[in-house]
């Protein structure tokens, strides 16, 4: 049977590490991302800063790879394309392997991507977002080691939901008859590993970005982390501009 090229390279593609850290991303589409923020923003502006967002998201894991030297590859995982322009740029820019996002809802395509990884021969897999844009870098390296003492890891958001979770091997049934976008996924996600008896290391609460009112928080964040001295800040001057820029639109549209 003929391959089709590209399809043949993907799945040649094999574990060079014994981890690897996917970041999961749909594409800066207005209107199809960060719709919670609009209004008062624009489709075009909630574009924009998820966009900054996913930059981020890619740039920091790479810096916290490089820094606390951890053996993991870099992924890309795409919706709605990673055919996409877009993605193509971050897999030339930031040094990514680029993953097709596929199944129904979030849970199907977050398990899908875990079992194209394992297939792979990588032995620790973590998943993360691209709302913690100031997550600390610290927290990809304890990522990373809570999956040497624990089967699995989660990194609790405040509204109920993981901006990050990590396995050892497949466990399909965490996915499943999960409401996603509700504030019952980190709770039922911990029951489900309770009952597979996988046990569970848990990361810092942080707030992801989902609503206006917590853009605003991070509005405010941001403007405390410009002050810091440059090693020190966990923002990107990409996204402070970004957001300083939002910040005083919001002013003037209320």
């Amino acid at each position: 049977m003929g391959h089709h090229p590209r399809n043949h390279k993907a799945n040649a593609a094999v574990a060079q590490q014994e981890g690897a850290i996917v970041v999961f991303a749909k594409a800066p589409i207005p209107g199809q991302v960060k719709t919670r923020l609009c209004p008062p923003l624009t489709p075009d502006e909630a574009a924009t800063v998820h966009g900054s967002f996913v930059l981020d998201t890619l740039e920091r894991t790479r810096t916290a790879v490089s820094k606390f030297r951890l053996s993991v590859d870099r992924y890309l995982a795409c919706s709605p394309s990673s055919n996409l322009a877009f993605f193509k740029i971050m897999e030339e820019r930031q040094a990514v392997t680029l993953l097709d996002q596929v199944g129904n809802d979030l849970g199907a395509k977050m398990n899908g991507v875990f079992d194209i990884l394992f297939a792979r021969g990588y032995r620790r897999v973590v998943i993360v977002g691209t709302d913690v844009p100031s997550l600390p870098l610290e927290s990809y390296q304890q990522a990373v080691q809570l999956l040497d003492q624990h089967d699995t890891v989660l990194g609790p958001a405040v509204d109920g939901g993981y901006y990050l979770i990590g396995l050892k091997k497949p466990a399909p049934s965490l996915f499943q008859d999960i409401p996603w976008s509700t504030d019952r996924v980190l709770a039922l996600t911990k029951e489900k590993a309770r009952e597979l008896n996988l046990t569970l290391g848990l990361l810092r609460e942080w707030r992801d970005v989902d609503t206006i009112d917590d853009l605003k928080m991070l509005i405010d964040t941001s403007q405390l982390d410009a002050r810091k001295p440059k090693q020190e800040q966990s923002f990107s001057t990409r996204t402070v501009g970004a957001l300083q820029l939002l910040a005083k639109r919001l002013r003037s549209r209320t």
